[in-house]
Formats: structure tokens, C-alpha cells, sequence
């Protein structure tokens, strides 16, 4: 069973729907029991870093994220999934769930005609082979909606990076942990497949 992390931080249902689109069965749940059980984990969210790391806290989802991510269980965090996945988050000074060390910054633009925050969809750049991110092309776009961005403290955790005035790390990738900034499930075709491939991947990365 593939679990789908609920912590009051939305967009679960469309979430599930693209599960049921690449022909998996998934249950949202706040259970930690069932997201320990689970064998593999899609941690999604859309919302403020304090209200995520409060509700996980206060469920005990916290520790079992952190239990399902040493035991090996593949997880993907998607856009505040991501974020609170690292240490740090700028937005409200909150300490997160150091899975990943690094950090998530806001963004800081200096054109004018750039808005936060960055909203629509972007191309992506692969820049580590990852078995999630296979059937990402030049050509795929994928959609985002946020004003922070993860920033790893190991050059070698950032899989892809996309452009919004500067370049920004978009995708992370520790052991079986995979995280995206965009939106796979609001994503077309493009999302579908990434996430058909995380739902059937077993969570190793050749190195």
C-alpha cells in the first residue's frame, strides 16, 4: 500500500487521483502506524512550514517519516514535503526534519516583473541520474507554486534544478528519499510518469 501523508496542508485528493491514474492504490492517512506499515510514502503539502511541522508533531507523523525514511521505505516528498524534509526553513525560522541537511530559502529577485511567488510551469535540468527522474526530457514542463526553494547542503542531494531570474534546486535526491519543488501531480503527462516511475521504485540509487 502506498500512503499519502496527511497533515492538513492540502492538495491530497489530486494527489491520489494521479496515483489512481498510473494504476495504484494509495490511502491518505495522519496514522503513523499506517505510514510505517506502508511500502512506500508520498509526503505532500501545499501552506506555511510552522502550521506543516506543528500538525506532524502533534500526530506523531514526524517520527515515523523519519522511521520509514532510516528503514529504506521509498518516499517522495512533494513542494512543502520537500521543504520540511530538510533542517531549516526560512519561513517562520522553523526547525524541519532534517532528513536532507540543507536548508530552504526565500526567493530574493531584483526584476520587478518577477513575482513571488513563482507560479506556473517551468522546464526542469537533470543534473544527476536519478530512476525517478528517467523519463524527464528537455522538453517536459512541470508546474510550480511556491516563494521558497530547497537549498542542500551537498551539491551532490540536488538532482534538478529549474531557472526563475537565477537557477534553484528543484528536485533533491538522499538514499530513498526523492523530493520535488513542483507539482508531479498537477503535471500532465510529464508528472504522471515521474510518478509512475516512483511507484515502482524500490528505493535504490546506483552510485
Amino acid at each position: 500500500m502506498l500512503a499519502i501523508v496527511d497533515y492538513d496542508a492540502g492538495n491530497l485528493r489530486s494527489v491520489q487521483r494521479a496515483c489512481a491514474e498510473v494504476g495504484v492504490r494509495s490511502e491518505i492517512t495522519a496514522s503513523p502506524k499506517k505510514i510505517l506499515d506502508a511500502e512506500r510514502i508520498i509526503f505532500p503539502g501545499v501552506g506555511a512550514a510552522g502550521a506543516a511541522m506543528r500538525s506532524i508533531r502533534a500526530s506523531g507523523v514526524d517520527h515515523a517519516i523519519k522511521r520509514a525514511y532510516v528503514s529504506g521505505c521509498p518516499i517522495l516528498g512533494i513542494c512543502m514535503g520537500l521543504q520540511i524534509s530538510l533542517e531549516h526553513s526560512e519561513e517562520g525560522n522553523t526547525a524541519t526534519l532534517g532528513i536532507v541537511p540543507g536548508f530552504v530559502r526565500r526567493f530574493r529577485l531584483n526584476d520587478p516583473r518577477l513575482k513571488i511567488p513563482h507560479m506556473g510551469w517551468n522546464s526542469i535540468s537533470v543534473v544527476k541520474n536519478h530512476p525517478v527522474l528517467e523519463p524527464v526530457s528537455h522538453r517536459n514542463e512541470f508546474y510550480f507554486v511556491h516563494a521558497f526553494y530547497p537549498k542542500p547542503s551537498r551539491s551532490e542531494d540536488i538532482v534538478a534544478t529549474s531557472t526563475y531570474e537565477g537557477e534553484f534546486c528543484c528536485a533533491v535526491g538522499v538514499k530513498n528519499f526523492i523530493g520535488t519543488q513542483f507539482h508531479p501531480e498537477k503535471s500532465g503527462r510529464a508528472g504522471l510518469a515521474l510518478l509512475e516511475k516512483f511507484v515502482h521504485w524500490d528505493g535504490y540509487v546506483a552510485q
